[in-house]
């Protein structure tokens, strides 16, 4: 999607300027056409994100108080051109406040609220404009802002556990890379001498040694490596093949691939069931709620289920050849098909999914901690057996021809 500056002649010969968002300039031109307006000028506008971008980061926190703030003011009534200008001159010191300004200027320009948002990939996320456009289009943006924003809450409070829990075990990790280095590069090669009367001494010994030995020898290019790695694959994970890859091994990582899985199936559920509840035709909810899960294989699973749906066959059994969907699931959405009450299974599905999720979150989260410290233990343990062992092949030695 591109964006693209316009000025048109009204029905009434008045001159109106304003931006749209659109695949191309044939596209730009058609949707002005069909809203009854008389193209005079239609420019690209190369400059697709915002001067915000590079300035404070803008918190979790701040966009979840947008989507509540913009939620209550559509609740009362206020429009919602009218609502982001309210929301954007609400204390002008916060990083956000000039993101809703633009917003403001291109809704103001016809430019649906979705398709302003999608302009600043760097804050909305493709699932959280899919969202917005699902809820426009289905007449139910007020539900879709405050799941938004329960996602955002969802998202900080856990990025605060997370960073809260890997404070004292990320320390321990430093100390323990940092024992580690020390004890290979230093005092090993120390104690070389004192074991280069010995011809077989342990392998645990002679692999630290030998990779103490590596890190002297070629620290500088291990570094420039790292950081030429670091260069090459993150350009690469944002692209879009380097996002479809990752998204695909997200899939297949143990334990934590099931948890993404069913955080994307759960999104699914409840736009789809939420579409579906507003009297959204079975095709055009599947089609827009594809983009909800934010994952893209499901995505094209999902479109490959609404292929089926159209030929005649079931949704359960499309989605069960995917081999993505849990079974349970599956049969729960069958027996809702055949009860016609599919909708709010799908809701109620979501519902229990998510909670179920947020168990096993907060079990991996306590996790964490004690992982690290066996991680510590353990390279600790092996320094001392690399250092122990030897002495006291030494020392046997030394009894033994007394």
């Amino acid at each position: 999607m591109a964006t693209f500056n316009y000025i048109v002649r009204k029905p009434d010969g008045e001159e109106q300027q304003g931006v749209l968002v659109a695949e191309n300039e044939s596209a730009a031109l058609r949707s002005l056409g069909q809203q009854g307006l008389f193209p005079l000028k239609v420019w690209q506008d190369d400059i697709g994100t915002s001067s915000f971008r590079f300035t404070r980061r803008i918190r979790l926190s701040e966009l979840s108080n947008f989507y509540h703030q913009l939620a209550d003011l559509l609740r009362a009534g206020v429009p919602i051109l009218r609502s982001l200008d309210v929301l954007s001159r609400q204390d002008q010191r916060r990083a956000i406040s000039g993101i809703i300004k633009e917003l403001r200027e291109d809704v103001t320009g016809g430019v649906t609220l979705a398709d302003a948002m999608e302009k600043h990939t760097y804050l909305f996320p493709e699932l959280h404009v899919g969202m917005v456009r699902a809820g426009e289009q289905g007449g139910f943006i007020e539900p879709v802002l405050r799941r938004l924003a329960g996602f955002v809450d969802q998202k900080d409070q856990l990025r605060n556990k997370v960073i809260g829990s890997m404070i004292y075990p990320a320390f321990l990790l430093f100390i323990g890379f940092t024992v580690v280095l020390v004890m290979t590069t230093y005092f090993l090669p120390k104690l070389e001498p004192l074991f280069s009367g010995e011809k077989d001494l342990p392998a645990i010994t002679q692999i630290v040694m030998g990779f103490g030995k590596v890190i002297q020898a070629y620290y500088l290019p291990i570094i420039f490596g790292f950081i030429l790695l670091g260069t090459l694959i993150v350009p690469y994970l944002r692209s879009e093949n380097g996002i479809e890859k990752w998204q695909k091994l997200q899939l297949h990582i143990p334990v934590v691939g099931k948890i993404f899985r069913m955080v994307a199936i759960c999104r699914f559920c409840r736009i789809f069931g939420t579409l579906l509840a507003n009297g959204v035709p079975m095709i055009n909810s599947l089609n827009i709620s594809r983009d909800s899960a934010g994952n893209i294989v499901l995505a094209n699973v999902i479109g490959e289920s609404a292929e089926s749906v159209r030929a005649g066959k079931g949704l359960a059994k499309a989605l069960l050849e995917s081999n993505l969907f849990p079974i349970d699931i599956v049969d729960m959405i069958a027996v809702a098909e055949e009860t016609n009450r599919l909708a709010p299974v799908l809701v109620e599905i979501a519902d229990t999914q998510e909670q179920r999720l947020t168990q096993k979150i907060d079990v991996a989260v306590r996790m964490i901690e004690p992982l690290m410290l066996l991680v510590v233990f353990g390279m600790v343990f092996v320094i001392a057996l690399a250092v122990l062992l030897p002495i006291m092949q030494i020392s046997m030695g030394a009894g033994g021809k007394m």
